[in-house]
């Protein structure tokens, strides 16, 4: 099962945050939320399994997200 763990203000903070932690080996989705789909602006949700999720919001804390 797949687990919201960060949103993003943007398209390019959501990929920026996906870079990051895929460089540390973890399996990420970013999709998007609301009426706003696969716009510059908006709202995107960061997921990763279940089971990595504590593990990526370490990662994301102490990189300063």
């Amino acid at each position: 099962m797949w687990t919201v763990i960060y949103i993003a203000q943007s398209k390019k903070m959501a990929e920026k945050i996906e870079k990051l932690l895929t460089d540390e080996g973890m399996l990420v989705k970013v999709q998007s939320v609301g009426k706003r789909f696969e716009s510059e602006r908006g709202y995107y949700e960061i997921l990763v399994p279940e089971c990595e999720a504590e593990e990526a919001q370490n990662i994301l804390y102490e990189t300063g997200y």
